[in-house]
């Protein structure tokens, strides 16, 4: 069976920088030990993704249309990954600013500016010079990626898209022809939910209601 755009595939992958052969995302645990990637908190094995929804980088996404399970290696120039450098994102600050924050600003730091996240590149008299530029931007990538399957279950195929999309985890959806109940552990939003619901019958047109209710406490 080939893949196609809204389908639900579960893949595993790890993400090569192609200059230097260096490895900087994966989802084995194993690998993330073995080159100093690993975080405590990630959940890692295999992730259920959603074709066409940019869960994962467009270039992927694309790539993956018309294959069927099995593993390929995906290359991805600069601007199917995380885009080619910006120039104007790279940009002269005054070394007082970054004082006024407690920061020492030295090549390679990473800081916060406004919110924005940059790498300071160059620190030259009164002056510092930060890349706000995404990190691997400019950077040709290899995904060495297994496709494990295509999801039919369309519980599985809500439970992957709130975690997915949303981060919403350890959630529990009930199914009835084609209404949903999906039970979370927090309150939301009504915009949220309505933003939820709205995505959710688009990727799963089976599903044509579905409504968010909080986990009952004392249940077990």
């Amino acid at each position: 069976m080939k893949i196609k755009i809204k389908d639900f595939v579960e893949i595993e992958y790890t993400g090569v920088i192609k200059e230097g052969n260096v490895i900087f995302d994966t989802t084995s645990e194993k690998v993330a030990k073995e080159n100093n990637l690993f975080d405590k908190d990630a959940d890692y094995g295999p992730v259920v993704i959603c074709i066409g929804e940019e869960q994962v980088l467009k270039g992927i996404d694309s790539a993956l249309v018309g294959k069927e399970p099995g593993e390929y290696k995906i290359e991805l120039k600069a601007e199917q990954a995380f885009g080619n450098k910006d120039p104007k994102l790279i940009q002269l600050m005054p070394t007082s600013k970054f004082r006024q924050q407690q920061i020492q600003p030295v090549p390679g730091l990473q800081v916060n500016i406004d919110g924005i996240f940059g790498i300071v590149k160059t620190v030259s008299g009164g002056r510092t010079l930060v890349d706000f530029n995404h990190p691997l931007a400019g950077k040709d990538l290899i995904y060495n990626l297994k496709v494990n399957g295509i999801l039919d279950d369309d519980k599985k195929k809500i439970i992957a898209y709130l975690k997915m999309a949303f981060g919403i985890k350890n959630c529990e959806v009930e199914l009835e022809g084609g209404n949903a109940r999906a039970e979370l552990k927090s309150e939301l939003s009504e915009k949220l939910k309505k933003e939820m619901e709205k995505k959710i019958m688009d990727a799963i047109p089976s599903i044509k209601k579905i409504e968010f209710v909080i986990e009952r406490e004392g249940k077990k």
